[in-house]
């Protein structure tokens, strides 16, 4: 069934958020995953196996059509200003074969960037830069919900300078991190290996592996506060 019928799973954060923001729109005709042919990894054209037909086919029942504008507060030298960016949930052609399992396309966020939007066959949402899959959600419901506390700060005000994209945010070193998240909460709910959030009713702060195939991928972070202050 589809999220905006059944957000079975969300947490009421979440929830206000899609009954706020979000539309369900028609998703253009396409080739059931079931009739496609797709490269394995030795480039030989085999029928769409069925983890990745399942989990294709679920995620444009679970997700098509849907669309959203997403608010967020970022801070361009002294300046802090709402940056509004379109997520649309519809299926891409793309499909590839990855280590273990496949990924695939979707539309992600209407905007020009150098990566694209994936999600793995084992659930997990994902960008590539040109290399392997990278992850940066454990499934799609974790990226929505990271949306909604994004779209909650929104009238925050930003305490670091810094890029408002995840593939070229500020770096952070380790004690500067520590004294950030000092005294807050995670929220596990948005919440995975690449992508960590805290908050607390004054202070919020993202912290995340960058959308780089470097390696190490470097560790970006975005923090707010109600009233401006550290």
């Amino acid at each position: 069934m589809h999220v905006l019928d059944d957000p079975d799973g969300l947490s009421p954060r979440a929830r206000a958020f899609l009954r706020r923001v979000a539309v369900r729109e028609p998703t253009p005709p396409r080739l059931l995953t079931d009739f496609r042919t797709v490269r394995d990894r030795s480039g030989r054209l085999v029928a769409a196996p069925v983890e990745l037909i399942v989990r294709r086919e679920g995620f444009a029942d679970r997700y098509g059509g849907l669309r959203y504008d997403l608010r967020r507060s970022v801070r361009v030298g002294d300046e802090r200003h709402v940056v509004l960016r379109r997520w649309h949930f519809d299926l891409l052609d793309g499909i590839h074969p990855e280590r273990t399992g496949w990924s695939f396309g979707w539309y992600g966020e209407r905007v020009s960037s150098p990566v694209r939007y994936l999600v793995h066959t084992d659930g997990r949402f994902g960008v590539r830069a040109g290399g392997p899959f990278l992850e940066v959600c454990p499934s799609v419901p974790h990226l929505i919900e990271g949306h909604a506390l994004l779209d909650e700060l929104a009238d925050w005000v930003p305490v670091r300078p810094g890029a408002p994209e995840p593939w070229a945010a500020t770096a952070i070193g380790g004690p500067e991190l520590a004294r950030l998240v000092d005294g807050l909460s995670p929220v596990p709910e948005a919440s995975g290996p690449a992508d960590r959030w805290w908050c607390s009713e004054e202070r919020a702060v993202r912290v995340f592996r960058l959308w780089t195939d470097a390696r190490p991928r470097p560790i970006g972070v975005m923090a707010w506060s109600r009233d401006g202050r550290r």
